[in-house]
């Protein structure tokens, strides 16, 4: 009786070491082509291909009167361009000029140059 008991236990010990072990995980990674930088000083990203033609869109009633309208723009993200809606931003004072944000061409692609106040 003690050996059977000591057989059954002994069993599910030995079929523990006869586990398949699971597939080695394959990791993908993708390379975009249209992505370099210029340099860690400017801080600026080349993109070889041409943004979209510009969107129309429907700017809404301001919130205030310290608003102005910020048209919506192409913003790429390391591998497509997105569309970023036009929205409206305060006034950080009475005499300050909105410099809209817009991609200028370089040689090699293009460049995002954000909007500013002046």
């Amino acid at each position: 009786m003690r050996i059977r008991i000591w057989m059954s236990a002994l069993v599910p010990l030995t079929l523990i070491g006869c586990a398949e072990t699971p597939p080695p995980v394959t990791t993908t990674t993708t390379v975009t082509r249209e992505v370099t930088t210029t340099g860690p000083t400017t801080g600026e990203v080349l993109v070889t291909q041409a943004p979209p033609a510009v969107r129309v869109e429907t700017q809404t009633v301001a919130p205030g009167p310290t608003y102005i309208w910020v048209k919506g723009h192409w913003q790429w993200n390391g591998a497509r361009y997105v569309w970023v809606r036009g929205h409206w931003i305060e006034r950080p004072r009475p005499a300050a000029a909105y410099v809209e944000g817009h991609w200028l061409r370089r040689p090699g692609g293009w460049v995002w140059v954000e909007g500013h106040w002046q």
